[in-house]
């Protein structure tokens, strides 16, 4: 490979990214990179799945558990931290590898995302309150009056993205989708493209068998270690939302556990929507290893 590239191993949640990606970055001798937007938190080991020391341990790995929950983190400043990173891996390798399932944190690295202001760190506090005090539903009424546009093509239960959407009106004057522009930025590297999938039923059946797993290895102890710090954004996720609701006595043990098999899948059905529309994405099961080498070898050849 005498250009640069960034070989990117994407795909739903429980697909089995990890195991495909340590023998894609070894054959390639292409250090690994996460896009994973919650393995980047150092306190959430067991509910995001992350690699195990010994799969660390088997490939140079970057931007895994580097963060605290208590930090601010954001997608353009995973964009900015990424290319970093990247720029540094190119001066000894002519390959990296990209992994996860965080679809707009992927985006970021292979095509940029829109610049938006600053945030006013008053201002996010208020509105945090104000959806902390009044829920999501006081949030979508304020959206929909700011930017109807945004409002009609948003998830509406994402409360995280709603409350950015209404704080950057409120801030700028502006609506928020006057700022999504969809760029496209230069690149020093080319990009290939590997989706990892497998039937509904066998995904859904290995999210399933994952949750009990992270459940028996001690999810639910340290979801109560974080449980006094919930309110941070990184929190606010599959895995630790549920136990938190358990903790607040609105459901039971049971009912978390199968919240989280249940929202887990959903994210996954997500995924696979959000990069249907994305025809440079080549798709293989995550055990079809030489396939996907081939591919690979034979897509940076044609470049």
């Amino acid at each position: 490979m005498p250009n640069k590239y960034l070989i990117i191993l994407l795909g739903p949640t429980g697909v089995g990214k990890t195991e495909a990606s340590l023998l894609v970055s070894k054959h390639f001798s292409a250090p690994i990179v996460s896009a994973d937007s919650r393995q980047f938190f150092k306190e959430m080991q067991i509910g995001t799945a992350a690699p195990t020391p010994e799969q660390l341990a088997a490939a140079p790995h970057h931007l895994i558990g580097h963060k605290s929950i208590s930090e601010r983190y954001s997608c353009g400043m995973f964009e900015a931290e990424a290319l970093r990173v990247l720029d540094n891996i190119y001066l000894t390798h002519s390959a990296a590898t990209l992994v996860g399932g965080s679809m707009l944190y992927i985006d970021a690295v292979c095509k940029g995302i829109d610049d938006f202001p600053t945030p006013d760190p008053a201002l996010r506090k208020t509105l945090e309150n104000q959806l902390n005090e009044e829920g999501i539903e006081s949030m979508r009424a304020q959206l929909k009056l700011l930017d109807p546009e945004y409002y009609n093509k948003v998830d509406l239960k994402n409360s995280k993205r709603i409350l950015k959407a209404v704080e950057i009106c409120l801030q700028t004057g502006k609506t928020y989708s006057s700022f999504c522009t969809n760029p496209q930025k230069e690149r020093p590297f080319k990009t290939i493209k590997v989706g990892l999938n497998r039937p509904r039923n066998e995904l859904y059946m290995r999210i399933n068998a994952r949750v009990d797993q992270m459940v028996n290895d001690g999810l639910m102890e340290e979801a109560k270690s974080l449980y006094p710090h919930r309110h941070h954004n990184a929190l606010k996720t599959v895995g630790y939302r549920e136990f938190f609701e358990f903790f607040d006595g609105k459901i039971s043990q049971e009912k978390a556990v199968e919240l989280i098999k249940r929202n887990s899948r959903h994210y996954a059905k997500r995924q696979l929507t959000w990069w249907a529309k994305d025809k440079e994405i080549e798709w293989f099961r995550p055990d079809e290893i030489v396939a996907i080498i081939n591919y690979i070898s034979t897509f940076a050849k044609k470049q």
